[in-house]
């Protein structure tokens, strides 16, 4: 199996606040536990799962998953931080785990980072990970400090990535709402979805897929609230085309197929759904390894399924390769 969807940590940071930058995370302990800290507030406590490379293989052996695709947590985006300092932040996550990936060839693909909020920090960084590190791809938050993706800056980034052949990876960042949802641990259960629902409404109405075809897209989560509600927001497509159809006058449901999805979902009847409504072609094995709201056992929905062998394949890693762009035989896949 290759899960797509995980996230690694460095096991230490330099810190990098300074008199004007500051609200950089850092990572402070030793032993088998690490603390993320924010301006010397207690953010996050991790395990070893989270920064330990060599534990973590093992122990995804142990699951059957031979190939893990990693990128950073979203708290180290940083795009509310001053750029230049942010782009350096990046810099340093991006070599790391392009160094992961070195070490690791057959076992890690590593996704990096850019400093979103400056369009030409942003640009520079793809260029040295699609360059100098050999990077296949990035993760970025589904909004960038409030704005959608389909802000005309941001889509300057895509059309970068589409050029220098990189993936992108969406995955739910800063919650809408936040604020009216203090209880109950509701912006992750209950704003994470709709935040990748507003990701891929923003993309289709604004326009991104129509003007940039050969850009790959994966949103995380199994793309949140939106397979659930694409019906309402087809139906409000329909209806009242001068409030939504301003950018962009094809149907949403036009767009499946345009881009994948990971398969968490947590429910194997509504992973069923997500399959069949996106195609068996554009969902791929993810399970936010190793947090809390991840699924537990990797791909154990879909063994759930019981499919038949090609299409489980597929599921399990070759869409992910095809979504990455990368050859089965850097990793020893073969299609049975």
């Amino acid at each position: 199996m290759l899960d797509l969807h995980s996230h690694l940590l460095p096991d230490a940071l330099p810190d990098f606040n300074c008199a004007g930058a500051t609200g950089f995370p850092t990572i402070e302990g030793d032993g088998d536990e690490r603390r993320i800290m924010i301006d010397g507030k207690f953010f996050r406590a991790v395990d070893r799962t989270s920064y330990d490379i060599e534990h973590r293989i093992e122990a995804y052996a142990e699951k059957g998953v031979q190939v893990q695709v990693v990128c950073t947590v979203p708290v180290m985006f940083s795009y509310h931080l001053p750029a230049r300092p942010a782009a350096k932040f990046s810099r340093f996550l991006n070599d790391h785990l392009a160094g992961v990936e070195r070490e690791h060839p057959e076992r890690v693909v590593a996704l990096g980072t850019v400093p979103m909020q400056d369009v030409s920090l942003a640009l520079a960084e793809l260029e040295h990970i699609a360059g100098e590190l050999g990077l296949v791809g990035i993760e970025i938050g589904s909004n960038i400090n409030n704005r959608n993706l389909d802000d005309p800056e941001i889509f300057e980034i895509f059309s970068a990535c589409r050029d220098l052949d990189l993936a992108v990876l969406v995955h739910p960042w800063e919650m809408m709402g936040t604020e009216h949802l203090p209880d109950y641990w509701l912006p992750w259960l209950v704003g994470m979805p709709a935040e990748l629902s507003r990701a891929i409404c923003c993309m289709i109405f604004g326009g991104v897929f129509e003007r940039l075809p050969g850009l790959r897209v994966c949103f995380a989560h199994g793309g949140g609230s939106f397979p659930f509600t694409l019906g309402r927001i087809e139906h409000g497509f329909k209806m009242r085309p001068d409030l939504v159809a301003t950018r962009n006058p094809v149907n949403p449901r036009d767009y499946l197929g345009r881009f994948w999805v990971d398969s968490v979902t947590h429910d194997v009847k509504a992973l069923a759904f997500l399959i069949e409504l996106m195609g068996s072609e554009r969902v791929a094995m993810g399970t936010d390894y190793p947090f809390p709201l991840g699924e537990q056992e990797p791909g154990a929905l879909i063994h759930e399924l019981d499919l038949q062998a090609p299409v489980s394949q597929r599921l399990l890693w070759q869409n992910a390769l095809e979504f990455l762009n990368l050859p089965p035989e850097r990793f020893g896949l073969t299609t049975t």
